[in-house]
């Protein structure tokens, strides 16, 4: 039996997941690291805090698996976009906190690249929207204002990385500074349709050329491990950003094959084969996990509130005590009673990208309970995750059904919901830990345990198929409904 071990390290936990040649899972490790809030609007991690975790969850997983590091054949990494980290490269030293992505003090530089005309060229050349969710003003602000940072960088003294090169180069002892395109294409510095940096891009950011990773394929032997690290050598063959891992987990290899990941929020990935395919309905192209040297693409949808809505009824209504709980009261009546919740907590993000929407609750009569409420936050999750799929078929073709993951997936209701409002069968599959289950999969082509992506399809399997039952008519009304309600969230 082959075993490879994909290292999943998150916004809030780093884990460690041993699976097998048949991608079953057979041990797991997880641990939580501090959240770092200097100002409001600002989020932080510890850099070493993320490493020291992240190898303390790869060797409790092999330990609790029975296996030493020769056992294993390959590593695969899979990480939070868009988290920048700068490092010195003599010393390995970070020269401040991460910037995480949710992180909002790049916003004034962004505002001025728009002001000054530059979002369509950087719209065009990376298949972003210009916004400080990405890496790019979060590395000008760290030669901005650490002391010595910049001058240090044009001495060629500094290393940027999004969390997967950071990993990369202390698995390796500094022996390697390496990214994949998956991650390459959320810094906003990437020429994502020509497959390198862009000099353009770097220019306009001020951001120097020599402390760039060099950009490999996802599925690629990128080194061997320090012997220290785990006991013994072993590849690192495999890389990917969290989102076009999962979408590669689910076995989504073809044109029109696409994942949603509800989690705190959800994430719509469609793959689009070879073609980079600029939307006009509001998403964002991204580079989709590549084996070979052909560019591989997916357009990308992030719905801002999924999961934290049931969070919300916890914490703030005290609707519930447990989220566990949500199902039984949504289901304790027959629908939401016309009432409509749209959860813009923190503005709406695709298709909408309205940064100043606030939530709303439309449709509330004296018969109105919290189980209503309840419903109604269930169903915010499928009709944003519905607006987004709309946009994909919009801007990329039609879509025969839609492979689900994350948290919320575990969710009968939701899921029946989702499929009701889609018109085509949800499909949740047997394995859910689709997040890291690319990440080995991608370390595993590289490696021979795998031989294609057929064998990777035939693979993959479904534990449950939500078949619509919604009459086409009624679920475009409640569509309807659901735009009525963000028209609500908007008005200002």
């Amino acid at each position: 039996m082959s075993y490879i071990v994909a290292l999943d390290q998150g916004t809030s936990s780093s884990r460690s997941i041993v699976f097998d040649e048949r991608g079953r899972v057979v041990a797991l490790s997880q641990q939580e690291f501090r959240q770092i809030f200097p100002q409001p609007g600002w989020v932080e991690h510890d850099p070493q805090e993320i490493w020291a975790s992240q190898l303390a969850t790869a060797r409790q997983a092999l330990a609790q698996a029975g296996l030493k590091a020769a056992d294993v054949r390959a590593i695969g990494i899979t990480n939070q976009r868009e988290t920048t980290l700068l490092w010195n490269r003599r010393t390995g030293q970070p020269l401040h906190n991460a910037i995480v992505w949710q992180d909002r003090r790049g916003e004034p530089l962004c505002a001025e690249l728009r002001a000054q005309g530059h979002a369509e060229t950087i719209r065009a050349t990376t298949g972003l929207v210009v916004d400080s969710y990405f890496s790019a003003t979060k590395v000008r602000w760290l030669l901005d204002h650490v002391p010595g940072a910049r001058a240090a960088a044009e001495r060629g003294e500094l290393a940027f990385g999004t969390v997967d090169t950071w990993l990369l180069w202390q698995l390796t002892g500094g022996r390697v500074h390496a990214t994949d395109v998956s991650n390459a294409s959320r810094t906003m510095l990437f020429d994502t349709r020509a497959g390198r940096w862009s000099p353009e891009l770097l220019a306009l950011l001020q951001v120097p050329e020599s402390v760039l990773p060099q950009v490999l394929p996802s599925s690629h032997l990128y080194a061997e491990t320090d012997a220290a690290v785990l006991g013994a050598p072993i590849a690192i063959a495999g890389i990917a950003g969290d989102q076009q891992a999962a979408l590669f987990g689910q076995a989504c290899f073809t044109p029109g094959m696409a994942k949603n990941t509800y989690g705190t929020g959800c994430f719509m990935l469609m793959h689009t084969g070879g073609h980079f395919h600029a939307s006009a309905h509001g998403l964002v192209t991204t580079a989709a996990a590549q084996t070979g040297a052909a560019p591989r693409f997916a357009l990308e949808g992030s719905v801002f509130i999924g999961g934290a809505v049931v969070q919300w009824l916890r914490d703030g209504l005290h609707a519930i005590r447990a989220s566990g709980e949500v199902q039984a009261l949504a289901e304790s009546v027959l629908d939401a009673g016309g009432v409509v919740l749209v959860p813009a907590f923190t503005g709406l993000g695709a298709p909408y990208w309205d940064a100043d929407a606030r939530g709303a609750i439309v449709g509330l009569t004296r018969g109105s309970t919290i189980a209503h409420v309840a419903r109604a936050a269930l169903e915010s999750i499928a009709f944003q995750s519905a607006a987004l799929l709309r946009a994909m078929t919009q801007d990329g073709g039609a879509v025969t059904e839609l492979r689900v993951d994350g948290g919320a997936s575990v969710n009968d209701l939701l899921m029946q919901f989702q499929a009701d409002l889609l018109g085509i069968p949800v499909v949740r599959p047997r394995i859910t830990e689709t997040t890291a289950l690319g990440a080995a999969y991608l370390a595993g082509l590289a490696v021979g345990v795998w031989k294609d992506l057929p064998t990777l399809a035939g693979q993959w399997q479904a534990e449950r198929r939500f078949l619509p039952t919604l009459p086409r008519e009624h679920a475009l009304a409640r569509m309807a409904e659901w735009e009525h309600a963000v028209r609500q969230a908007t008005v200002r």
